[in-house]
């Protein structure tokens, strides 16, 4: 029998998230010390996350109960919480923390995020440097 293919397994995984339920935040930041160089670990600089959290939403909705959902404002609060944690040298690296951070303590099926880097230490012009990934609840 043969495996399939990563590619095959990745189409299955986006179809299967296509049409979910999901809530999704945007543009939350704040200021981290993380990067490469050790002046972007003294001054620190903004970091932005978009997140899109995949959990069924429909209990939540029939009995108009925060229980049974994900409190937005919790998450926002989570995602501070891991941009102003330990410093790290790449943001590959703090876009998994905060994945995993999420997947650990919601009921999520995936996320999805979009870290953001606006004021990179790029020496030439740019609107924004980010990293995407996209993880499952195990």
């Amino acid at each position: 029998m043969a495996l399939a293919s990563p590619q095959r397994r990745q189409d299955a995984t986006a179809d299967r998230f296509a049409r979910a339920d999901r809530i999704t935040l945007t543009g939350v930041g704040s200021v981290g010390y993380h990067g490469v160089l050790e002046s972007e670990k003294q001054t620190g600089q903004p970091f932005i996350v978009d997140a899109t959290l995949y959990l069924d939403l429909s209990k939540a909705a029939a009995t108009d109960d925060v229980a049974q959902t994900v409190n937005y404002a919790e998450v926002a609060e989570t995602i501070r919480e891991v941009i102003t944690g330990d410093s790290l040298d790449l943001i590959e690296t703090l876009a998994e923390n905060l994945a995993a951070t999420m997947l650990d303590r919601y009921p999520l099926d995936a996320v999805e995020l979009t870290l953001h880097k606006p004021k990179a230490p790029i020496p030439v012009a740019f609107a924004d440097v980010s990293v995407t990934i996209f993880r499952e609840a195990q």
